[in-house]
């Protein structure tokens, strides 16, 4: 046996094992690369916007308990549901299914972490300034967008400069989608641990590789769009003003190239927490399969008894 000398010749006893050097406190947070960090900040996260917009909810639903104005102007109005639409879908349900994945991949998957631990955490913290900027574009001059969360033109073209903040507010949480999309794409590939093959995978795995894929091709076309408003308001293009040329409904045929997948963005991870959670044994690609198919006899291991023939469904491979 022998021992560590420090520079004074004396046994060097302190134990690495005792002080792993983690960060504590608010460092622990800030500096997180442990997915299970990385995952409770965004359900946090989503938690909150989920509060901020059920308090925008329950302001439209004062104004319309009954007929006539209420309690806001219609601006006020237009604003409130405008906020509601985009702080619900940006900032409350997709953060909470990346949330989701950060927890439940990594251990679905037998993978020690994500593949890109730091951009995890760049991809989370992106999404406190978008929120800040959203939410702060209240107290702008004009209030807050009032062009509907789908931001169509031209009423995005007459809007104040809050409509500017809610352009840059809507391209970072873009940048963050696609961080983390590129994340989850590269963990399951090239992370699964042995014997892990794509259809032994349980479905909550496969709803978020099909969902980052979507991701990755339909949020570059939302930022295209914005950015084409953005060029119309303040640089003098006109690809959405019919006095200069342009087509208003051009801007809602390439925003729906984003919006109808967004649809199955929300809705497929959701669809692999219910796949599993409603059943005894954790849901697979192939034991879903094995459920809703019947393949023929020559494709499956089959043997006769009594006259009787009994088939097995296939192995996973």
């Amino acid at each position: 046996m022998s021992a560590v000398l420090d520079p004074h010749g004396h046994a060097a006893d302190h134990h690495d094992d005792h002080h792993d050097h983690a960060p504590a406190g608010w460092r622990r947070w800030v500096y997180a690369t442990n997915h299970k960090d990385i995952g409770t900040l965004y359900l946090l996260f989503s938690f909150t916007m989920l509060m901020i917009g059920g308090l925008l909810a329950l302001g439209i639903r004062a104004e319309l308990f009954q007929p006539g104005l209420q309690v806001m102007n219609p601006e006020l109005f237009n604003q409130l549901t405008t906020m509601h639409g985009l702080i619900m879908v940006f900032g409350a349900i997709m953060p909470a299914f990346v949330g989701f994945a950060n927890w439940m991949i990594p251990l679905q998957i037998g993978a020690p972490d994500m593949a890109f631990a730091r951009m995890n955490n760049f991809s989370f913290w992106l999404m406190i300034p978008a929120a800040l900027m959203l939410v702060l574009s209240f107290f702008m001059p004009g209030g807050a967008p009032a062009a509907g969360w789908t931001l169509y033109a031209p009423l995005t073209l007459q809007m104040g400069p809050s409509m500017d903040a809610g352009i840059f507010a809507m391209h970072i949480p873009g940048a963050s989608s696609i961080m983390g999309s590129i994340n989850i794409i590269v963990t399951i590939l090239n992370m699964r641990a042995p014997g892990m093959t794509l259809m032994k995978m349980p479905m909550f795995c496969w709803t978020w590789l099909i969902t980052a894929y979507l991701l990755i091709a339909v949020m570059p076309v939302l930022a295209g769009a914005i950015t084409m408003t953005l060029t119309d308001r303040h640089f003098g293009t006109t690809f959405f003003n019919p006095a200069g040329g342009g087509d208003p409904v051009m801007y809602q045929h390439i925003f729906w190239f984003f919006g109808h997948p967004e649809v199955y963005i929300m809705i497929l991870p959701a669809f692999g927490i219910v796949s599993q959670s409603s059943r005894r044994s954790p849901a697979s690609a192939c034991s879903a399969m094995r459920r809703w198919s019947t393949p023929p006899a020559r494709s499956r291991s089959c043997r006769s008894s009594s006259g009787r023939t009994t088939c097995s469904p296939p192995a996973c491979r």
